[in-house]
């Protein structure tokens, strides 16, 4: 591996990084910012009458910034190219750390969180996508692979930088630390994206194929094979063309689309975004204080760290079912065991190991599973429509979830979590009786076994 691609992959996984640590951070202060704003709350009460529905709104504002983000990057990386918009993305993310950190009120809170949304979102589809077209074929998987992991270890290090700043008695602006210290990656980030070299796809789509000839060598295609690799490139793009022709919805795609649309609803019907954006206040709900509670959090962060990189090396040797059948059983004996511990009156140790194996049946099934799965179901021409629909349902249900979760938990903790339980038993039977396996099966026999061809 080249000094360049192993250079450029690595920048463009710090937009991983900022991605999972922009989601989790607000788990910290999501309950000293609920007593902060609850004047703000008080007046927004007049248009919806019920203050707890404001906070889950405040803290799902970067969600639906996410579910705009998603959809609203691709075209401007299209026409201005992957490293300009990761630019963007990068400035987009430091002003949501500062303008969070520096928020007046619960109005200019949630304005900021959702320009941050706004960036997950563009992330989560373009750093893949510059990731993807700069790496050969050998070391695709791993570095795209790469931006994935990074998005865990995002999440870890927020809960670990919350942990932190909650020990240095930083008092009554303890939370503005929290989400200020975000504007440090964001700004080496958005810096060191111009030392990356622009994406080959891109510039031989913009008639600069002398220059996309000096990325590929850069990054370690053989000279000899340049013409045939900018030959192929042209023709994809002709290809792709083409495909945007094709009608999505129809009733020939209706299998690879429900099953798009079951997977990314059951992985947040699992709860797993009311874990990473409510970790303190789940583990307070059970006798945890204040620093504790972040301790916890980091435990938590940690075992979906680890089981994600055990998931990554053993997917394409076990199948997506198996995965997907483990993390379901994880899944239902994990919440079951937390509801009725809540419903029992049990604290501590029981919520943490209880919480501890939802992450790790979520990191070792679903979150290793689901864009990877989406990804092989659809035809070539109909991919990234595929991809953007489960990304659309799955932001969507996350947004969901995290607007409810604080209505809900207030009423009583453990119907929250045995309704989830009770979805994941859904999981499973949808596992059992629908899901397709697709380890190892080619494209065109998934596509013959959907009845697409």
């Amino acid at each position: 591996m080249t000094r360049t691609l192993f250079a450029a992959s690595f920048v463009a996984a710090l937009g991983g990084l900022l991605f999972g640590f922009d989601t989790a951070v607000i788990s910290g202060a999501e309950g000293t910012l609920q007593v902060l704003f609850d004047a703000d709350y008080a007046q927004m009460a007049d248009i919806v009458a019920n203050r707890t529905f404001w906070h889950g709104f405040l803290v799902a504002s970067a969600l639906i910034g996410t579910i705009i983000g998603a959809l609203a990057f691709a075209k401007p990386a299209d026409r201005y190219g992957r490293r300009q918009v990761l630019v963007w993305l990068g400035l987009l993310y430091l002003i949501s750390a500062l303008g969070s950190a520096l928020a007046w009120g619960a109005w200019p809170f949630i304005g900021f969180r959702f320009i941050g949304g706004l960036a997950v979102g563009g992330a989560s589809v373009v750093a893949p996508m510059y990731v993807a077209e700069i790496s050969p074929a050998h070391y695709r998987g791993r570095l795209v692979a790469m931006v994935q992991l990074n998005i865990v270890l995002g999440i870890l290090l927020a809960y670990l930088s919350n942990y932190i700043i909650s020990g240095m008695s930083l008092g009554p602006q303890e939370w503005r630390w929290m989400f200020g210290v975000e504007a440090v990656p964001a700004l080496a980030f958005t810096a060191l994206l111009f030392t990356n070299p622009r994406s080959p796809r891109w510039l031989v789509a913009n008639d600069r194929a002398e220059e996309a000839a000096r990325v590929l060598i850069a990054v370690g295609l053989n000279a000899r094979n340049i013409k045939s690799e900018i030959t192929a490139i042209s023709r994809s793009l002709i290809a792709a063309k083409k495909s945007l022709g094709a009608r999505f919805f129809q009733r020939k795609y209706s299998k690879p689309i429900m099953l798009a649309i079951a997977i990314a609803a059951f992985n947040q019907l699992s709860g797993i975004n009311a874990l990473i954006y409510y970790t303190r206040r789940i583990f307070e709900m059970a006798g945890a204080e204040g620093t504790s509670a972040l301790w916890q959090s980091v435990i938590i962060g940690g075992t979906n760290l680890a089981m994600t990189i055990l998931a990554m090396a053993v997917i394409d040797h076990f199948g997506r079912r198996k995965l997907m059948l483990t993390g379901s059983i994880g899944y239902i004996i994990s919440l079951s065991a937390t509801a009725v511990a809540f419903y029992a009156g049990v604290s501590g140790p029981l919520i943490l190991v209880s919480l501890v194996i939802f992450i790790a049946s979520h990191a070792f099934g679903q979150g290793a599973v689901i864009w990877v799965f989406i990804g092989e179901i659809f035809p070539n021409a109909l991919r990234a429509r595929g991809q953007a629909l489960g990304s659309f349902v799955h932001w969507l249900m996350a947004a969901v979830i995290s607007l409810t979760f604080p209505m809900i938990a207030e009423v009583s903790g453990a119907h929250i979590f045995a309704f989830y339980a009770l979805c994941m038993v859904g999981q499973l039977i949808w596992v059992l009786k629908v899901m397709p396996e697709t380890k190892g099966v080619p494209l065109e026999e998934i596509e013959q076994k959907l009845g697409i061809i």
